[in-house]
Parts: structure tokens; sequence; C-alpha cells
């Protein structure tokens, strides 16, 4: 119980943050990505602010061990890279540059009610579902994707 209601919070936390920082709006995701027209650097600056968070907390996490909560914790390596990571990050961009929205704010956005973000989110889960079917299907052919190292 402890556990959801952390995830529920940090769920909370997390939408109302893309929400006061305007990142649920498509339009200025997109004027981010349009470095040749007129570029909107807000985008970079609410990631720096990001990334200057997590950062510490993924260095205390790694060297703790266990989640605040006493969970193991099992962090994946951080060089390595597959096929699938490779083809499912240009997937994610295309799909980014094209809708200007990325899973999160597209589902805090799905309470506006506006009928493309729902259609974004139904294609998201149907581009999800086939790239697992892909995914299974090329396991139990005995083809898995392998991981390809990259040294520091």
């Amino acid at each position: 119980m402890r556990s959801t209601l952390v995830g529920l919070s940090s769920g909370f936390i997390f939408g109302l943050g893309l929400v006061i920082s305007g990142m649920t709006d498509p339009d200025r995701i997109l004027a981010f990505l349009d470095v040749a027209g007129v570029w909107n650097p807000s985008l970079a600056f609410v990631m720096a602010a990001a990334i200057a968070v997590a950062a510490p907390a993924f260095a205390f996490a790694r060297r703790r061990g266990k989640t605040l909560l006493g969970v193991q914790l099992s962090l994946p390596p951080r060089f390595v890279f597959t096929p699938s990571l490779i083809l499912g990050s240009a997937a994610f961009g295309v799909g980014w540059g094209l809708s200007g929205f990325c899973p999160g704010p597209a589902v805090v956005a799905l309470a506006t009610g506006d009928y493309r973000i729902w259609l974004f989110v139904l294609a998201l889960m149907a581009g999800w579902l086939f790239a697992d079917a892909i995914l299974n299907h090329l396991e139990k052919s005995g083809r898995p994707i392998p991981p390809v190292e990259v040294s520091k």
C-alpha cells in the first residue's frame, strides 16, 4: 500500500510539473524541435532542471542499492545499446516530432478531452503492442536481439 501511495504521489508531482512547465502543449514541443524556424528553448531548460534533480538522486540510489522504501534496486547498465533500443529511439523521435507529444505529457493531456490526444495515446499503445509482438516472435524463433556493449 505504501509503495502504491508513493507511486501515485510521484506520478501526480510529475504530471503537475509537466503542466506547470507547459510541456503538455504540443506547439511548445514542436517549436523546440523547429531549430531552423522560430525556436523555443524552454524544453531545454526543463530538461536541464530535470537532469539537475535526477542525476544526484540516481547516484545516491546506485550507491545505496535500495529504494527509500527498502526495495532492492535494479538499474540498467549505463552503456549497453541494442538494435531494439536504437530502432525504438528512432520511432519515438519520429512520433515526437510529428505530434509534439511523448508518453508522459500525452497521458497528462488526456484530461483535456481533446480527441487528437486520445488518438495519439491509442496509436502509442498499438505501436507498443506491435513492437512487443515482434520482439516476442524473434525470441520464440531463437533470434533474440543481442545487446551491443559500448566501452567508455
